[in-house]
């Protein structure tokens, strides 16, 4: 079954008939919220809003162990994740989509491994490559059949949020070899890995990142929110052949 966590500007899918939501008791605690069970083009599908259905809960602060968690307990074997980005290659517009294939990890004191227990053995997961490559593929394949436009290559930089970045730190991040930023990627990705789960990442770019664009001074939020909410209608699009049936992914 495919789960689908939602980011800032998805805290629901108009085009999920819901049939149930459940309440999910974990071994590390509550996740962000209910999960919703739904179909989308008569398939089942799960959805999870990242920081709470009122987006409440600030990235440092969301509980990625339990929601990855929850998803598996309940009958995931693929994760999206759709996020906003901050654009920071000049292909990366506001509102463009892209499918990132590696990340690098600027977070610190998240809760990052389920094998941290006294009585468990220490796990070295291999992290090469960040993101399941079947299910990168399929998401691409879906964009071309919904017609979409999309970058299907970068580099992920996860910060520690809240706050937004400095026009040095983007700088920093790109040297990195970074070309968007966002806050929820990790532990995010590395905990679906232990779990045995195929997790890829949909990054929509809200805002040029610091010192990039129309952010070269300032990055306005309300520009953002305008931004999110013509390109979460196309991720709805993405996701509605995703999941098809018939499109062979």
């Amino acid at each position: 079954m495919l789960a689908i966590i939602g980011g800032t500007g998805l805290t629901q899918l108009a085009n999920l008939d819901i049939t149930h939501r459940q309440v999910a008791r974990t071994p590390y605690g509550e996740p962000s919220g209910a999960l919703t069970f739904g179909n989308i083009n008569n398939q089942q599908v799960i959805f999870l809003a990242r920081h709470g259905y009122g987006h409440t809960i600030p990235p440092h602060k969301v509980n990625y162990r339990a929601n990855i968690w929850a998803l598996k307990q309940h009958g995931a074997t693929r994760v999206v994740s759709v996020a906003s980005v901050g654009g920071i290659h000049p292909e990366l517009v506001p509102g463009s989509l892209a499918i990132p294939g590696q990340i690098i990890d600027y977070t610190h004191g998240r809760k990052a491994t389920y094998y941290d227990g006294d009585d468990q053995n220490v796990m070295h997961i291999d992290f090469t490559e960040p993101y399941s490559a079947i299910l990168r593929r399929n998401i691409m394949n879906a964009a071309d059949e919904a017609g979409l436009t999309y970058i299907d290559h970068g580099t992920y930089a996860c910060v520690q949020g809240p706050r937004l970045e400095t026009i040095a730190e983007i700088d920093r991040l790109e040297r990195d070899g970074a070309t968007m930023v966002g806050m929820t990627g990790m532990p995010e990705a590395c905990l679906a890995r232990e779990l045995e789960l195929d997790y890829a990442a949909i990054g929509v770019v809200s805002n040029y990142a610091a010192g990039r664009g129309s952010s070269k001074t300032a990055i306005d939020p309300a520009e953002i929110q305008t931004t999110l909410a013509t390109a979460m209608g196309h991720v709805r699009q993405l996701l509605e052949h995703l999941v098809s049936p018939t499109s062979g992914n």
